[in-house]
C-alpha cells in the first residue's frame, strides 16, 4: 500500500470538483448578507435566479429565459416533465435503457397508473441508433419521449437533433435529459425543437449541489408537481399561469444560485479546452486496453468518461483497491443506470472514471499503476 498526497478527483459525472474559488465565496456572501428572497414580494427587480436565468438560456440555445424553471437539482427537473406532461392511461412513453433512474422511476411509478412505457436497447456503447429509434416511433405511436442526451455510464452523446426531428414527425414530444452534457456539450434547445429539457448546475457547469431544473418550450403548459407559495399572486387558489411561477413553488436556494452564477461566470471567462482533457482520456482508454481491460469505447462526440473492468476483480472491490491504496476516486457499480449494463454485457456494473477541465495526465499515470498492479496480482 502506497500514501499519495493530495488524492484524485476522477468523479466529475457525479458532481465536479474542484469548483472555482468564487463559488464558495459568492455562496458565503451570500449567507453573510441580507437576504433576496426577503424581497418576493416586489423588493426585487433583477434577482440572482433570474440572473441565472439568463446566462442558463444562452447556454441551451433558448431566447426565452422565463421557461426555465429552476429547482433543486435535475432529478426534480424530470420528475415535474414526467409527472407534469398530460398523459392518460393507455398513453405510451417511449424512452431508452441507458436512462438514469431519475428517468426510470418515475416512468414505472407511470405503468402502475396505467401508461405503456417501451424500453429500447441501446448499443454495446450506451448510445441510441437514429434508425431503431425511427421504427419504434411508427410502431408505438407514443405521446412522450424520454431521452438522456449523454450517457453518464460510458459518455456515449446521442444525436439529440435527429432523434428529437424524428419524435416531433411521430407526434410525440420530446425530454431531453442534458445533465451530463449541457458545459460540455454544445446545447441548442430551440434549434433542436426539444420540448422539455431537465439539467442540473453542479456538473460541467460547475456549479454548486443544489442547483438545476426544466427548461419548457413555449407553449406547453405542465401540470406543477410541486405547490406552494411563490411570493407574488398570493390570492390564487392554484399556482400563477405564467413561467417561471407555474412551476417555482416555496423558498429558493438562493446560496446556491449565488454560487452557480459566479460559476457560470467564470466559465465564460476561461473557455472550456477540451483538447487536453480529450487527449488524457484517449490515453486512460488506450492504456487500459493494453492492460488487458474491457474499456467500454463509444464514437465521438463523447463527455470525459471512461467506464471499464479489470478481468479477475469485481468492479467495486477494483474500486476498494483504487481508492483505499492509491488515493482515487471514481465510481464503481450500476452508477444509477441498471438498464444499460444488460446493453452494454456487464451486469455488474463498470468502474468509471469521469474526467474534467483540471485532470492531468499524472492523475491517469496513477490510475495505471493501479491497474496495472490488480492485473499482476491476478
Amino acid at each position: 500500500m502506497k500514501d499519495y498526497e493530495p488524492k484524485i478527483y476522477l468523479n466529475n459525472a457525479a458532481t465536479s470538483w474542484p469548483k472555482p474559488e468564487c463559488v464558495a465565496s459568492a455562496m458565503a456572501e451570500a449567507l453573510k448578507n441580507l437576504p433576496g428572497d426577503a424581497g418576493r414580494g416586489g423588493i426585487r427587480d433583477f434577482n440572482i435566479f433570474d440572473q441565472a436565468r439568463e446566462e442558463l438560456a444562452a447556454l441551451m440555445g433558448i431566447g426565452c429565459p422565463e421557461r426555465i424553471a429552476l429547482g433543486s437539482n435535475s432529478t426534480w427537473g424530470l420528475n415535474q416533465a414526467v409527472f407534469g406532461f398530460p398523459l392518460e392511461p393507455g398513453d405510451t412513453v417511449l424512452t431508452t435503457k441507458a436512462e438514469h433512474n431519475a428517468v426510470l422511476r418515475p416512468l414505472h411509478r407511470l405503468e402502475k397508473e396505467g401508461i405503456q412505457v417501451i424500453y429500447l436497447d441501446v448499443d454495446k456503447t450506451g448510445r441510441m441508433e437514429p434508425e431503431m429509434w425511427k421504427k419504434a416511433l411508427e410502431k408505438y405511436r407514443p405521446r412522450l419521449c424520454a431521452l438522456i442526451h449523454a450517457s453518464n455510464v460510458t459518455g456515449a452523446v446521442n444525436d439529440a437533433e435527429t432523434l428529437t426531428a424524428m419524435a416531433k414527425a411521430a407526434g410525440a414530444a420530446m425530454l431531453l435529459d442534458i445533465s451530463q452534457s449541457l458545459g460540455w456539450i454544445s446545447v441548442k434547445l430551440e434549434k433542436w425543437g426539444v420540448d422539455m429539457a431537465a439539467f442540473t448546475g453542479h456538473k460541467y457547469l460547475l456549479g454548486p449541489q443544489g442547483t438545476g431544473g426544466l427548461y419548457v418550450r413555449p407553449g406547453l403548459t405542465l401540470r406543477p408537481y410541486v405547490l406552494g407559495g411563490t411570493g407574488v399572486k398570493s390570492d390564487l387558489r392554484e399556482m400563477p399561469e405564467e413561467m417561471p411561477l407555474h412551476l417555482e413553488a416555496g423558498t429558493g436556494n438562493e446560496p446556491s444560485y449565488h454560487g452557480l452564477l459566479a460559476a457560470l461566470r467564470w466559465t465564460a471567462e476561461n473557455p472550456l479546452k477540451k483538447e487536453k482533457t480529450e487527449e488524457i482520456l484517449e490515453y486512460l482508454k488506450e492504456s487500459l486496453e493494453k492492460l488487458g481491460c474491457r474499456v467500454i469505447r463509444p464514437k465521438p462526440p463523447v463527455t470525459p468518461v471512461v467506464s471499464f473492468t479489470v478481468p479477475g476483480w469485481h468492479p467495486g472491490d477494483a474500486g476498494d483497491i483504487l481508492s483505499g491504496s492509491y488515493d482515487i476516486i471514481c465510481r464503481t457499480g450500476l452508477h444509477c443506470s441498471p438498464m444499460i449494463m444488460e446493453n452494454l454485457g456487464m451486469e455488474e456494473g463498470t468502474i468509471r472514471l469521469s474526467l474534467s477541465r483540471f485532470t492531468e495526465k499524472a492523475d491517469a499515470d496513477r490510475v495505471l499503476e493501479a491497474v496495472a498492479a490488480m492485473r499482476e496480482s491476478h
